[in-house]
């Protein structure tokens, strides 16, 4: 995700703060199950303990899904393909508001109740350690933005349709899932809404049809994502499918964005020409990454610029981020935010969080691709990056910055988005190099992605990870930078802060 910040660089820069399902009764039992018992509630996130739920693992997510923009009524049926991890008396979904209307496990009629987040389910029989099941929801109703301490997430409605982006936890506004990024799953999303409107969404565009005055639009990602990553946008879109170096490209840009000014106290250009601009250096961005990073993790790509002022982020949505309409004021800033999306692809969708107090592996290696942008495009250096927020005055950052201990950010996970988070985050990485080596930290960042891909990732392990691989002990970096509060000892002096302007 990039959040709104107002960290100074050098640049000048402002940085706004498997298609199918699985048989419903087939596959192993333990020889061993043990007694059936209600999975958990929670998959064990200390920061949100409701999120995600245990006994189970979702290979598959089937959506099919009916938007009307006139009554921001969502219809749907999922159907959702899994694996028991123990012997299941009942489980849990996650899923808040919406109506449900039935349940079934493996075709036949379950019981089911509601209590906050969780929809309990209860199978007509057991489910024994090993068996895979086929679970189908019936649900229905208008699906909620967020309001936390966070800000506003989830299922944003739109002047004409919808945009999701549910980081955190925006995923069950929208759709019963497992909604945590430890457990992840490929997906199919069919969406059908009024013609005339586009209906987005991850992956592949496997075809779209019209029958009496409804368009569905077929999407399909093989590659399994966290739920938080799955997107849908409704709407009138401009869509761009064209390829690059291998890879299958969607674009959806709403063409009111021709006329939407992102900064309305300067004369630059309006947010369509600079999505235009960002958009289209997407296969350059890629291929630079790809020289950093290492191959390119999925088969499509793409981005969705939705005219939805009350987004106030972006967010790296699985093959195809979303951005707010806000970062495109300026052709390097829209860059940026583009780079940073993709950085994603690597670290945090590819590479996902076991949990989320391990953000800072996420937005600062992130926000380390966009120094690594600027390099590449002739601006400025990472450290130079380094250099100026080092010497930024205290005015100049956000409060708390030197505070935030970026390797657990905060219990009550209102520090999640802080820019420490980004900004220290990319500090650290900078002062890794600078300890290592330019050979060893860029291998290092290449095996971290190639050896972890689809599967999660802690802090302490992305340590050991540069400790093998620099032969270097680097405990002390990393408890300076990552788990001290406090400006790290040996940084220059910030600046003063500049003398206000006499009065006219």
């Amino acid at each position: 995700m990039h959040r709104r910040l107002t960290v100074i660089t050098t640049a000048g820069v402002l940085v706004v703060a498997g298609a199918g399902t699985a048989a419903a009764d087939g596959g192993p039992e333990a020889s061993h199950p043990g007694a059936p018992s209600p999975g958990a509630p929670g998959i064990g996130d200390p920061y949100f303990p409701l999120d995600g739920n245990g006994g189970y693992d979702v290979q598959h997510y089937g959506l099919d899904l009916r938007y009307d923009p006139a009554t921001d009524v969502l219809a749907g049926t999922a159907l959702i393909s899994a694996r028991a991890t123990q012997s299941l008396s009942s489980f849990d979904l996650d899923l808040q508001g919406m109506e449900v209307r039935s349940v079934t496990v493996g075709g036949h009629p379950a019981a089911w109740t509601r209590d906050g987040q969780e929809l309990v389910v209860t199978p007509a029989h057991p489910l024994h350690q090993g068996r895979r099941f086929l679970v189908e929801v019936v649900y229905d109703g208008v699906p909620q933005t967020l309001q936390d301490e966070l800000g506003a997430s989830g299922f944003f409605h739109t002047d004409d349709g919808a945009v999701v982006a549910g980081q955190p936890h925006g995923a069950a506004t929208w759709f019963p899932a497992n909604d945590h990024p430890r457990d992840a799953a490929s997906l199919d999303v069919a969406i059908t809404v009024p013609e005339g409107l586009e209906g987005i969404s991850n992956g592949v565009l496997c075809g779209s049809w019209t029958t009496d005055g409804w368009t569905t639009w077929s999407w399909s990602a093989e590659e399994p994502m966290a739920t938080y990553l799955v997107t849908l946008a409704v709407g009138e879109f401009d869509v761009r499918a064209y390829e690059a170096d291998g890879i299958a490209y969607w674009d959806a840009v709403d063409p009111r964005l021709a006329e939407f000014d992102a900064d309305p106290e300067t004369e630059g250009p309006l947010a369509g020409e600079v999505v235009d601009h960002s958009f289209g250096r997407q296969p350059e961005i890629v291929a630079a990454q790809e020289e950093w990073f290492g191959p390119y993790p999925f088969t499509a790509a793409g981005g969705i610029a939705d005219h939805a002022p009350e987004l106030g982020f972006a967010l790296e949505t699985q093959t195809r981020p979303v951005y707010s309409p806000y970062f495109f004021s300026d052709p390097l800033f829209g860059e940026l935010v583009v780079v940073h999306e993709y950085a994603h692809q690597w670290y945090g969708d590819s590479v996902r969080l076991d949990t989320w107090q391990h953000i800072w592996l996420n937005e600062g290696i992130a926000t380390y691709a966009e120094w690594l942008w600027l390099e590449h495009e002739g601006v400025s250096t990472p450290q130079q990056e380094f250099d100026a927020l080092a010497a930024a005055p205290e005015e100049a950052l956000q409060p708390g910055f030197w505070d935030v201990v970026i390797g657990d950010p905060g219990a009550s996970a209102d520090q999640l988005f802080h820019s420490a988070v980004y900004y220290r985050g990319a500090m650290t990485l900078q002062a890794l190099r600078v300890q290592v080596g330019d050979e060893a930290f860029f291998t290092l960042l290449r095996e971290w992605a190639a050896t972890k891909a689809g599967q999660t990732a802690t802090t302490e392990e992305f340590i050991g990870h540069a400790e093998e691989v620099s032969g270097q002990e680097l405990d002390d970096l990393f408890t300076v930078w990552l788990f001290t509060p406090g400006r790290p000892a040996g940084l220059p002096e910030p600046a003063p802060a500049p003398e206000p302007a006499p009065a006219p």
